[in-house]
């Protein structure tokens, strides 16, 4: 008898949280029976991790700056028609071929209005199909701040229109989704809160003593985050740990003259490198971990129960890292310095109280949300 099998769409335009949320959640789904595919439109991620599953890359876009206004291909050039039919095409292809039990979409259409072009064919033809997939929409906690209410009129609409149910990965203990969706409300019966998705397994399974005593400093992989590796390096001297190893991340995102010039910048006992698969060992075993605020990471800090200082991104229109940190920290569970309040002397002096008092907050979330995604996904499907 053939697993029953799901169709996951995801899509990265900056950093790499999506895709790495949503390969933790196929392994899940795996790891309960089903068959998952999982479509990614975002550019190759080195260090992604893509065991467990069928991962099919699509002829990748990217956004064109961190305002998100447009969309660019591997080149940089903007997507023309072509690139989009050649995209709407494959994804087309794969829902025949696959015939999926469950069709998720990740985040659509509470975002990547962007790509609409090929998400509402695709939608389209699930609802037509025979027998006709579940159809899922996949999001995380918090929605970026937009201050347009016609747009969550549309997100209603699309959401009542192709979809059968929506997860919302976090825990409403902490945040509710109408904090940052105004019209949750007009929704309330497909809303499913699984908990945060986190990879647990990793933590459970870290035998090596790699980052031991480490401070760690990490900009995710993605291409921001050159201010706070800057600023660290430059905060190292001034700290009460300047003795032990400092261990510098880069994003794979991030230029390569960017990553040159913080090599450039090494001292002995500062390592700079790329940023690595067995980073939740390296905070297992840590010190004090650096970061920026990004959904999978704040995760994985909570799940090794790693000294954590954050500094949340907010750039372009990004506003969810900055609540969602602002939230850990008021529960204890986290230190954090607001992006534009990023000094080097305040970050030496963060550090330093971050050592002479770690955080002992009791961390009562939800953190199962890949084990209760794949479970509803098996009762949609049964």
């Amino acid at each position: 008898m053939s697993k029953p099998k799901v169709l996951f769409y995801v899509q990265h335009l900056l950093g790499i949280g999506h895709v790495k949320r949503a390969a933790t959640l196929a392994r899940a789904m795996a790891a309960k029976g089903l068959a998952v595919t999982v479509i990614s439109g975002g550019e190759d991620v080195p260090v992604l991790d893509s065991s467990g599953m069928t991962f099919v890359q699509l002829p990748s876009v990217r956004a064109n700056d961190r305002s998100f206004d447009g969309l660019v291909d591997a080149a940089g050039n903007p997507v023309d028609d072509g690139l989009k039919q050649e995209r709407k095409q494959k994804l087309l292809d794969l829902l025949h071929e696959i015939h999926p039990d469950v069709l998720m979409i990740e985040l659509y259409p509470f975002g990547r209005r962007q790509l609409r072009f090929e998400l509402i064919p695709l939608l389209e033809a699930a609802g037509k199909a025979s027998p006709r997939p579940h159809i899922v929409c996949s999001v995380r906690d918090i929605l970026v701040e937009k201050n347009k209410p016609h747009r969550d009129a549309e997100m209603v609409e699309k959401a009542r229109t192709y979809f059968d149910d929506i997860l919302i990965h976090g825990d409403s203990d902490l945040i509710s989704f109408e904090t940052t969706f105004s019209r949750a409300e007009d929704i309330t019966d497909m809303l499913h809160y699984t908990g945060y998705v986190v990879e647990k397994e990793l933590a459970a399974e870290t035998a090596s003593d790699a980052g031991s005593e480490e401070i760690i400093v990490s900009s995710g992989s993605g291409a921001v985050g050159e201010n706070l590796l800057r600023t660290a390096l430059k905060a190292r001297p001034l700290t009460t740990v300047s003795d032990r190893t400092w261990r510098i991340l880069v994003g794979y995102s991030m230029s390569d003259e960017v990553f040159d010039s913080l090599k450039a910048e090494e001292t002995p006992g500062a390592i700079v490198e790329r940023a690595r698969p067995d980073f939740v060992t390296l905070l297992k075993n840590c010190h004090l971990s650096i970061s920026q605020g990004g959904y999978n990471t704040l995760m994985e800090v909570l799940l090794t129960k790693a000294n954590g200082i954050v500094v949340p991104y907010a750039g372009g229109h990004e506003t969810e890292q900055t609540l969602r940190a602002r939230l850990l920290a008021e529960r204890g569970l986290i230190r954090q310095i607001p992006e534009e309040e990023l000094t080097v002397d305040g970050l030496a002096n963060t550090i330093d109280a971050a050592v002479e008092h770690p955080l002992d907050g009791l961390n009562a979330l939800n953190m199962s949300g890949a084990e209760r995604t794949a479970e509803l996904i098996n009762g949609w499907i049964g």
